[in-house]
C-alpha cells in the first residue's frame, strides 16, 4: 500500500482538480480521498506532493526505440528509461526497426523485452504493409491479435490509395486506428528543410507544406468512405489543421496529434545548419507554428506526442542534407508543454494533461489507463510545475542526444512516477 498525499490531483477523464490524497493499493487507484485523519500512515510508504500536481500516468503514443536492429542509436531499455524521467508511464512504439514490426514475433519480442527493462509500459505499433514498402498488406489480424494497439507505416507514407483502403476496412473490423504520417514523397523527394523564404535564403532543398495537406487530404478521404479510424501523426501545417477540423465537423472518425517542436520552434532555427534541428515533417514557418497551437486551442489537435526519434551522434553530426531526420523528445514534451503552452494561458492544465494521457489511452484503447479513476492501474506522474532546469546532454538518459533544446531553460520536470503501482523515480 502507498500513499500519495497534499498534491494538487487532476484527472480530466472525472473531471477532478483539487488538493486531496490517493491510495495506491495492488498496483491499482484504491482511493481518492480529501481527509487524512482517518488513515494512519506508514512513513516508508508516503509520498508527500504538496505544491506538486498528480496526474494520470502521461501516455507518449508516437516514440521510436530502435530495437531490434539499431541499439546504437537507442534500446527499449535506454528508450522506456528516457520515458519515465521524462513523466511518461506508457509508449507506444512505432514499427520502423529493422526487421519491421510485421509479424507476431515481432510484436512480442518488443513486448518481452519491455518486460525485462522493468521500466514503463510498451504497446507496440504494427506495419501497414508487408517490411512498411506499401505494396502488399501486413497480416494486420494476426498483428492486432498479438497485442498490436494500432497499425502504421511511419517514416514511409503509405501512398497508394488502394492499400490504404484495405487497411481502414480491416482496422475497423478490429476497432483500431491506422496512424498516418502524411506525406507525398513525390513532393519531399531530396527536400531538406520547409520549402518557404527561408529554404530558398539558405539554398536548401524544401519539403512544401502542400505535400502533407495532400496525404492528409487523401486519408481523410479514405477514412470518411470506409468509416475506418484514422489518427494523424505528427501535424505540421495550417491546411492539415484545416482539414482536420472540417473533417471533425462532418464526423468523420479521426483523431491527430502535434509535437513540441511544430509548436516551439520554426524553420528559422535552420540558420544555424544543426542537424539537431532537421526532422520530418520539418520544422515550418510562424504561419504554421500559429496555426498549430490554434489547433490544440480548439481541440482540432487531440494530442500531443514527443516523435522521439534518436540518432547516434556519427549519424547526426554531417551535413545537413546527409545527416537523418529526428530528435529525441521523451524527456522535453512535459516541460515543453508546461513552458510553451500552460504558462502563457494557451492550455490550462487539465486540457493539457488530457492530450498528455487521457486521450492517447482512448484513441488506443488502452483499459485502465489515462485515469486515476478507483480501479484503474496505478500508473501516476507527479509534477513539479515550478522546477527550473536546463536541458543538459549529460544529464538525459536517452541513448542518443539529438536534441534542439540542449542547453535551453525549462520549466517543469517529473518528479516521481509510478508504473502499476511501483515507484520508477
Amino acid at each position: 500500500m502507498y500513499y500519495l498525499l497534499n498534491g494538487r490531483v487532476i484527472d480530466p477523464a472525472q473531471n477532478i482538480d483539487k488538493i486531496c490524497h490517493l491510495r495506491i493499493d495492488n498496483g491499482k487507484i484504491a482511493e481518492i480521498f480529501d481527509e487524512s485523519g482517518r488513515h494512519r500512515f506508514p512513513s516508508a510508504d508516503v509520498f508527500d506532493a504538496a505544491g506538486k500536481i498528480v496526474v494520470p500516468g502521461l501516455i507518449d503514443m508516437h516514440v521510436h526505440f530502435r530495437e531490434p536492429g539499431r541499439e546504437e542509436d537507442e534500446t527499449i531499455a535506454t528508450g522506456t528509461l528516457a520515458a519515465i524521467h521524462g513523466g511518461f508511464t506508457s509508449a507506444a512504439c512505432c514499427p520502423n526497426t529493422v526487421p519491421p514490426l510485421d509479424t507476431q514475433a515481432g510484436i512480442e519480442f518488443v513486448q518481452q523485452q519491455s518486460v525485462r527493462a522493468g521500466n514503463c509500459n510498451v504497446f507496440p505499433i504494427c506495419c501497414i504493409s508487408k517490411n512498411r514498402e506499401g505494396k502488399e498488406l501486413a497480416e494486420l489480424a494476426q498483428l492486432f491479435e498479438a497485442g498490436a494497439v494500432a497499425c502504421s507505416d511511419d517514416g514511409s507514407p503509405v501512398e497508394d490509395a488502394e492499400l490504404t483502403r484495405r487497411a481502414f476496412e480491416y482496422c475497423r473490423m478490429f476497432n483500431k486506428p491506422l496512424l498516418s504520417h502524411p506525406e507525398n514523397t513525390s513532393l519531399t523527394k531530396g527536400g531538406v528543410m520547409h520549402e518557404g523564404v527561408v529554404s530558398m535564403l539558405l539554398g536548401l532543398r524544401g519539403m512544401p507544406a502542400a505535400a502533407e495537406d495532400v496525404a492528409v487530404a487523401q486519408d481523410i478521404t479514405l477514412a470518411e468512405s470506409t468509416g475506418g479510424i484514422l489518427h494523424v501523426m505528427h501535424v505540421s501545417t495550417e491546411g492539415s489543421v484545416l482539414l482536420i477540423r472540417r473533417a471533425k465537423q462532418r464526423g468523420v472518425r479521426i483523431t491527430a496529434e502535434v509535437t513540441p517542436h511544430h509548436f516551439t520552434l520554426t524553420d528559422d532555427s535552420l540558420k544555424t545548419f544543426d542537424p539537431n534541428f532537421k526532422m520530418s515533417p520539418p520544422l515550418r514557418s510562424k504561419e504554421h507554428l500559429e496555426a498549430c497551437i490554434e489547433g490544440l486551442r480548439d481541440g482540432t489537435l487531440d494530442v500531443i506526442a514527443s516523435d522521439h526519434a534518436p540518432h547516434a551522434a556519427e549519424k547526426k553530426m554531417r551535413e545537413l542534407d546527409q545527416a537523418p531526420f529526428g530528435i529525441i523528445g521523451l524527456e522535453t514534451t512535459l516541460p515543453l508543454v508546461i513552458t510553451h503552452l500552460i504558462q502563457p494561458g494557451i492550455l490550462d492544465w487539465a486540457t493539457a494533461i488530457e492530450k498528455l494521457s487521457a486521450n492517447p489511452a482512448k484513441i488506443l484503447g488502452l483499459k485502465n489507463k489515462g485515469t486515476l479513476q478507483v480501479g484503474a492501474d496505478a500508473d501516476i506522474t507527479v509534477i513539479d510545475p515550478d522546477k527550473q532546469w536546463t536541458v543538459n546532454a549529460e544529464e538525459l538518459h536517452s541513448k542518443s542526444k539529438n536534441s534542439p533544446y540542449l542547453g535551453r531553460q525549462l520549466t517543469g520536470k517529473a518528479a516521481a512516477v509510478f508504473v502499476n503501482g511501483e515507484r520508477k523515480i
